[in-house]
Parts: structure tokens; C-alpha cells; sequence
């Protein structure tokens, strides 16, 4: 009964760091608002975690008017995975609206961390950043664009209105930095929405103490399973 006990606490602590493993922390990791009538109506960057919990249509959706704020969202999408093809982007590091976009594509094969940011008010201006803790790779902008990444998303998240997400003429990506976005949107219905794609996230991939930790406490189970055998 004892041997029987240690099996079970072994595979009970096993699990736990498995768990611990795979919820780590993602790559999104600060933003602000810093100007437009989202910020004199008090709105704030704000990250969310998955299943969405927004307020206003089906659960964990996300692109039709579900949220009506203020607010600057972003959430992430899936993280450390491999693209399937090539995938194009409409905004590189160094590039703006009004200027040199540096548009590009991302090679087959690279592995990739996906986020996606959006701005769905009423009706209201804002400006403000997003900050990665690794290079952002490009910036996804256009219907076309979004449609042909959204296999990056993964999350279970439902993205409503498909043929409108994007940015329209009023939007303004400022400038793409190393790790930060800088923006200056217009919007009303359904909102506005974008897609960022960086390297390979630190943050996401699992801690090489939490995998010695979990390859022990697996080690120690198979020896115990042995001994009942």
C-alpha cells in the first residue's frame, strides 16, 4: 500500500510540473496608451489571457464589437511554432504609414511567436505601444494578410467578422521598433486589429530546472512502478 501511495504522489507531482510547464508566461509583455479620446475616456493597455473574457457578444470572441472600450487589448496567440509557408507581413521593423512600410515575408519553417492586438471603442482615437520580449518579425495589417496567418492563432478564440478586420485609411502604424509597435488608430465598428509575429519567445519555452525537475519526478515513477512489478 505504501509503494502503491509513492506511485501515485510521484505522478501527482509529475503532473504538476507538466502543468507548470506549459502555462508559462508569454511574450506580450507591456503596453500604453498615450493619447486620443481613448486616453481622456481613461483608456489603458490591458492583456488578456485565454478563453477571452469579454463583455459583450458570444464567449471568447473576439472582432465584433465584443468589447466596446477604451482600452488598447493584446493577447497571445500561439507561441514558438513553426510556419507551414510562407507568410507575408505588411510592416517591418523600421517601417510606417506614410513612409517605407519594409513589407516583407517569413520564410517557411521559422519558428515564429504570434500575437494579436486590437482597438474596439465605440467610437474613438487612440495612440499608444506594444512591447515583445523578443524582435518582432513584421506586422500583420490587412484583411488578406490576417486571413492567411490565422492558423498562427491556435487559441480557440472565435474571430468574428473576418472580412473586416484590419486597418482602414485612417489608421497609422507610427513606427516598428526592435520590440515595440507604435500607433495611431481611428475606429468605430467592428474595430481595428492586427497581428504581431516575433522570434522564438524565451519567455514561453519551458525552464530547463522545470524540465530537470519533471524528468526526475518521471524517473522516479517508472523506478517505483518497477518495484511493484
Amino acid at each position: 500500500m505504501n509503494s502503491k501511495f509513492h506511485t501515485i504522489k510521484l505522478a501527482t507531482v509529475a503532473l504538476s510540473l507538466l502543468l507548470s510547464v506549459s502555462t508559462a508566461q508569454a511574450t506580450l509583455i507591456d503596453g500604453a496608451v498615450t493619447g486620443g479620446t481613448a486616453l481622456s475616456n481613461g483608456g489603458i493597455y490591458q492583456k488578456l489571457g485565454v478563453p477571452l473574457g469579454n463583455p459583450f457578444g458570444p464567449v471568447n470572441s473576439v472582432g465584433a464589437n465584443t468589447f466596446e472600450s477604451p482600452n488598447l487589448f493584446g493577447f497571445d496567440e500561439s507561441q514558438n511554432t513553426t510556419t507551414t509557408g510562407v507568410l507575408s507581413y505588411d510592416y517591418g521593423v523600421g517601417g510606417a504609414t506614410g513612409s517605407t512600410t519594409n513589407a516583407g515575408s517569413i520564410a517557411a519553417n521559422t519558428t515564429v511567436a504570434s500575437h494579436y492586438v486590437f482597438f474596439d471603442p465605440i467610437n474613438a482615437s487612440i495612440q499608444g505601444w506594444i512591447e515583445f520580449d523578443s524582435k518582432i518579425l513584421g506586422v500583420i495589417t490587412s484583411t488578406a494578410t490576417l486571413a492567411a496567418s490565422d492558423y498562427l492563432a491556435n487559441t480557440g478564440v472565435n474571430y468574428l467578422n473576418p472580412t473586416l478586420r484590419g486597418l482602414e485609411g485612417n489608421d497609422k502604424i507610427i513606427t516598428v521598433t526592435n520590440n515595440k509597435v507604435f500607433i495611431d488608430f481611428v475606429a468605430s465598428s467592428p474595430g481595428d486589429y492586427i497581428r504581431i509575429l516575433t522570434e522564438f519567445s524565451p519567455a514561453a519555452a519551458p525552464e530547463p530546472g522545470m524540465l530537470l525537475l519533471l524528468s526526475i519526478s518521471l524517473l522516479g515513477l517508472g523506478l517505483s512502478r518497477r518495484r511493484l512489478s
